[in-house]
């Protein structure tokens, strides 16, 4: 506790223990000036200290206190001859200080929101009314009604009638406190002890002239316990509590019910002893009546307004109730629907998808994924994208009727077509991927958003998880067979999958168990059909079993991502074996390289590195990749052009593989970083066939490339007659059966040391 509350407790003690031994008026007025300067100081001192967030309270108390010391004064000094010469007087000048003293103990609890000010106060009501009958009776009643006092001594209930005012508010600050509220308990100590003194300076001293000690004792006391409740901090951090807490306090509620019930009762019992004494006049009736009328009147109040409480929190309850189930509906449908389209989720999918198949199991599962969906968000941004997704949707909803659409993942959706036949099925299938075709106008960019599709009908001996697999199956079909087309399940896609499933898994562990080899084709410089350098072919030989062929095994590596560590590998493994032949009889070799390899961000370090730890130059190196990745726009190209580009400064070489298989436009002969380009074996006249379109096309194709001061390689070559037709046509290099097939690294070694040495070729 702070020192400055014991030492209040101190001096307020001090002041009880002189207060009956004052017998003088000036010994009185100086005991009262030492209480009230006592309450002044402490109340100054404690909103100074704990800093109240309200302290208008504590400065109404503080003036009511220096208003009394004022009448204390005029009481001493005005006044001095006896405490009877002008009593009504004194009574008014003291009178005056009970209104602000109400309104600073009012304020005490003063939250600062609507309706605070009158919480607590139909409560404390009852109980100063209940108090006030018993008053009425054992104080007033015996000593100015029953002696006729009353005519010319009425102005000594106007102090005891302001203390009964301000003991209910002194219930009232009960009512808000709580165990900790230790200021509010001593506030309401102060009031109830004013009542009793002035009651018993109304009851004693106002006869006998001078207060009695009961009277001195009970104004020191109150004065005293002011000073220790705005010392102590409770008076800083004490709340009013809600309304409701009020009202529903078991021990708020045990006091002014016994209130009630007592009141009526103590009246019945003062009018039967008053009848008895033929002491029974109208005042003994009237006061006490009106009395419990008010109370009965302010209990009604007090139930009219646990109604209007009862009510609101009844209004309160069932907004919250449907607040609630709002929220709970509107939670359901975000859990179960995709935020941006709206479209139902895979949940609800499965779902749908499962009644179906255990009701009416006519229809099909059509599942779309948009082609290079990526490209549009690398592109235009994600923003783009999204409202492209939005369109889709919508497209989706109205070329399916009544159908469900859903939102399966970024770019994935799918279309449940129930009650519908084959024909109509497919019918349905082929309108959406035509109204996917055409162009989709989004801030203010024309795009198509063609989309692969996978169906797969219904049967009633199927799960939910059996239809959506098969229809993903079918999917992939159509995206491996060129995208933008619509694939049907059937048994022998499954089997193709399960397939490539079980390739995937055997290839894991393909490095580590030494079942890849590298095979070397040679290139042959057609001018002298000599060998200036090796294309290295991957191979995969399982212990025991046949050599599997790289078109059954490649693409599953690249959809599985199993190609970059297999590519790092073959690249570090032709390095090594070419670094010989290269120091030997300058052979450069030419190796493979993915896209999905070129969106690895160390790709070109994992270069570089290879060509250091096989002491292979950079310029002995050629990388192959095809016409897509350069060709493709967004951020994957972008980085593919960026590894290229620093690899090249180092010197490698980089050369289309399969030119004019993909793509139209020529523009990245010029522009991007490539030094070859390789003739696909498609564009090769048939043996034995004169072909003068096939021939014409080579020769375009050559003549484009040296212009643009590109060398060329043929692949492919099978015949002596496409050798003869690529030399008269100017291509420099060429690779085919003719010259060798590709074989392992000992038949490459034997075969570029024979050419070297000038053996002739067979």
């Amino acid at each position: 506790m702070p020192l400055a509350l014991w030492v209040a407790v101190a001096v307020a003690s001090v002041l009880v223990v002189l207060a009956p031994l004052v017998s003088t008026l000036g010994g009185l007025a100086t005991l009262m000036l030492g209480s009230a300067i006592l309450v002044m100081a402490s109340i100054g001192l404690g909103v100074r200290l704990h800093r109240p967030r309200y302290p208008r309270a504590w400065w109404l108390i503080l003036v009511s206190v220096a208003l009394a010391l004022v009448g204390n004064v005029i009481w001493s000094t005005v006044l001095p001859s006896s405490i009877t010469s002008d009593a009504a007087a004194i009574n008014v000048i003291y009178g005056i200080t009970y209104p602000i003293l109400c309104a600073g103990v009012a304020l005490l609890p003063n939250h600062r929101r609507p309706g605070a000010a009158m919480i607590g106060m139909t409560e404390s009501a009852i109980i100063a009314c209940g108090v006030a009958v018993v008053w009425w009776m054992l104080f007033v009643d015996p000593r100015l009604i029953d002696t006729g006092g009353i005519e010319t001594q009425a102005y000594l209930l106007v102090e005891p009638f302001l203390d009964l005012v301000l003991f209910g508010l002194g219930v009232r600050l009960l009512l808000f406190s709580d165990s900790h509220a230790v200021c509010y308990w001593l506030v309401a100590a102060s009031c109830a002890a004013r009542l009793a003194a002035d009651t018993a300076y109304l009851t004693y001293g106002s006869s006998a002239g001078f207060p009695t000690a009961t009277s001195v004792i009970g104004w020191v006391v109150c004065n005293g316990l002011l000073a220790v409740a705005a010392l102590h901090p409770s008076m800083a951090r004490t709340v009013p509590l809600p309304a409701n807490e009020i009202t529903g306090r078991y021990s708020a509620t045990r006091i002014y019910i016994g209130t009630v019930v007592a009141t009526p009762v103590l009246t019945g019992i003062f009018l039967v002893r008053e009848g008895l004494k033929d002491t029974l006049s109208s005042l003994d009736v009237v006061v006490p009546v009106t009395a419990t009328a008010v109370t009965s009147a302010l209990v009604v109040q007090r139930m009219r307004q646990l109604h209007r409480v009862a009510a609101r929190r009844a209004t309160e309850l069932e907004q919250a109730l449907n607040t609630g189930e709002v929220l709970q509906q509107e939670l359901l449908f975000r859990s179960s629907h995709d935020a941006l389209t709206g479209l139902p989720s895979r949940s609800v999918l499965h779902q749908r998808l499962t009644a179906v198949l255990a009701a009416d199991p006519r229809g099909a599962l059509l599942l779309l994924d948009l082609d290079k969906f990526k490209d549009v968000n690398d592109r235009f941004g994600h923003t783009v994208g999204d409202d492209l997704l939005v369109e889709v949707s919508a497209l989706l909803r109205e070329e399916t009727g009544g159908s469900l659409v859903a939102r399966l993942d970024s770019d994935e959706f799918a279309v449940l077509l129930t009650d519908a036949g084959p024909d109509e099925v497919r019918a349905t299938a082929e309108r959406v991927l035509a109204a996917l075709r055409r162009p989709v106008r989004v801030q203010g960019h024309e795009m198509f958003a063609t989309a692969s599709a996978g169906l797969r009908d219904l049967a009633d001996d199927l799960l939910s998880a059996d239809v959506v697999r098969d229809a993903y199956v079918a999917l992939h079909a159509a995206k491996e067979a060129g995208r933008n087309q619509l694939a049907l399940f059937d048994r022998e896609l499954r089997a193709k999958r399960l397939e490539t499933a079980r390739t995937v898994e055997r290839l894991r562990g393909a490095i580590d168990r030494d079942e890849l080899l590298v095979y070397y084709q040679p290139l042959i410089r057609l001018a002298d059909e000599r060998i200036t350098g090796v294309e290295a072919l991957i191979r995969w030989q399982p212990a025991g079993e046949r050599m599997i062929p790289p078109d059954r095994f490649i693409g599953a590596a690249e959809d599985s991502g199993l190609i970059v560590p297999i590519g790092a590998w073959v690249l570090q493994e032709s390095c090594r074996v070419a670094a010989g032949w290269h120091r030997r009889h300058g052979t450069v070799v030419s190796v493979n390289v993915s896209p999905r390899q070129l969106r690895e961000p160390d790709f070109g370090a994992m270069v570089l590195d290879a060509l250091r730890s096989s002491a292979l130059p950079p310029e002995a190196l050629i990388l192959e990749i095809t016409e897509g990745v350069l060709v493709n726009s967004g951020v994957a190209t972008e980085q593919a052009i960026s590894h290229l580009s620093m690899v090249r400064s180092h010197g490698v070489r980089v050369a289309i593989d399969d030119f004019g298989t993909g793509y139209s436009s020529l523009a990245y002969l010029r522009d991007l970083p490539i030094d070859h380009i390789k003739i696909d074996r498609s564009f090769m006249p048939a043996p034995g066939v004169t072909d003068p379109a096939s021939r014409n096309l080579v020769k375009a194709i050559i003549d484009l490339a040296a212009g643009l001061e590109l060398s060329v390689i043929a692949e492919g070559v099978e015949t002596a007659e496409q050798v003869t037709l690529l030399r008269e046509l100017g291509c420099e290099r060429a690779q085919g059966f003719y010259f060798s097939r590709p074989v392992p690294e000992a038949d490459a070694d034997t075969l570029i040391a024979e050419d070297h040495h000038g053996t002739v070729r067979a």
